[in-house]
C-alpha cells in the first residue's frame, strides 16, 4: 500500500473518530430514550467503520472480524433486545429525567474531553506519536469519560446502561488502536457478554417498571418486602 494511499486511511479515520466523539456528546444532550438509542446505534456503526479502516492500516483480518462482530451484537441485536424486551411507553415518553440539565452536562463533557486529551500526552510520548493511536487513543478516553458522566446525569434505567455501553465502545476505539492484533476470541466473547448482560438488563428493567411504574432508579428504594403481619393468637 502506498503511503498516499495510508494518509488518506488514516484521514478517513481521523474524521470517523471525530464523529464518534460528537455523537458521544450528543447521548448527553439527548432527553429521549429512543433517540439515545439511535445515536447508539449510530456509535457502534462508527466503531466498525474505524474497525475497518484500522484493518486496512495495520494489515489485519482480526479488525475485519472485530468490526462485522460490533456491527452484528450492538448495531442490531443489542437495540432489537431492548425494543422487544422492553414496554413501548418506555421508548414513546416525550424526555428522561436527569440531575444535570443540557448546558452544564455539556460543559462537564467538554472538560471530560479537556482531562482525556491532558491526560493521554504522556501515554502518546510513550508511544511514539502513531497517527492512528493520536486520534484514536485520546478520542477513546475522552469517550470513556464522557459515556461515564452520561450514566451519572441520568435517572432512567435504559439511557444510563446506553452510557455504559458507550463507555464500552470508546474502550474498544482506543484499544484497537493500541493492540490491533488482540485475539478475536477476546473480542468475540466480550461482545456476547455484552449482548447477555444488555438481555438480563432489559428484562429486570420490564419487571420494575410492571411493578412501580418507572424506570428511574432512584425509585428503586421504594421496591421493599411487604411487613409481616403478627401472627394470630
Amino acid at each position: 500500500m502506498t503511503d498516499a494511499a495510508v494518509t488518506w486511511l488514516q484521514n478517513l479515520n481521523g474524521l470517523t473518530g471525530g464523529a464518534f466523539l460528537l455523537v458521544t456528546f450528543g447521548l448527553v444532550a439527548m432527553r429521549q430514550t429512543q433517540a439515545c438509542e439511535r445515536l447508539f446505534i449510530v456509535l457502534s456503526v462508527l466503531l466498525a467503520a474505524s474497525a475497518f479502516l484500522l484493518s486496512a492500516i495495520f494489515h489485519t483480518w482480526h479488525l475485519v472480524v472485530v468490526g462485522f462482530v460490533d456491527l452484528a451484537t450492538k448495531a442490531i441485536l443489542i437495540p432489537w433486545v431492548l425494543r422487544r424486551n422492553l414496554p413501548r411507553e418506555v421508548y414513546t415518553r416525550r424526555e428522561v429525567t436527569q440531575v444535570l440539565n443540557i448546558p452544564t452536562a455539556l460543559l462537564l463533557a467538554l472538560a471530560c474531553t479537556v482531562a482525556a486529551y491532558l491526560l493521554s500526552r504522556p501515554l502518546l510520548a510513550a508511544g511514539g506519536n502513531s497517527p492512528v493511536v493520536s486520534v484514536n487513543l485520546p478520542i477513546g478516553l475522552a469517550g470513556v469519560l464522557v459515556g461515564g458522566l452520561t450514566a451519572a446525569v441520568r435517572r432512567e434505567a435504559i439511557p444510563l446502561f446506553l452510557g455504559l455501553l458507550a463507555m464500552e465502545n470508546s474502550a474498544f476505539l482506543a484499544g484497537m488502536s493500541v493492540a490491533p492484533d488482540m485475539p478475536v476470541i477476546a473480542e468475540v466473547a466480550i461482545a456476547f457478554d455484552v449482548l447477555i448482560l444488555v438481555f438480563a438488563v432489559s428484562v429486570l428493567t420490564r419487571a420494575v417498571h410492571d411493578r412501580i411504574g418507572t424506570t428511574e432508579v432512584g425509585a428503586l428504594t421504594t421496591l421493599h418486602e411487604p411487613a409481616e403481619e403478627p401472627a394470630g393468637r
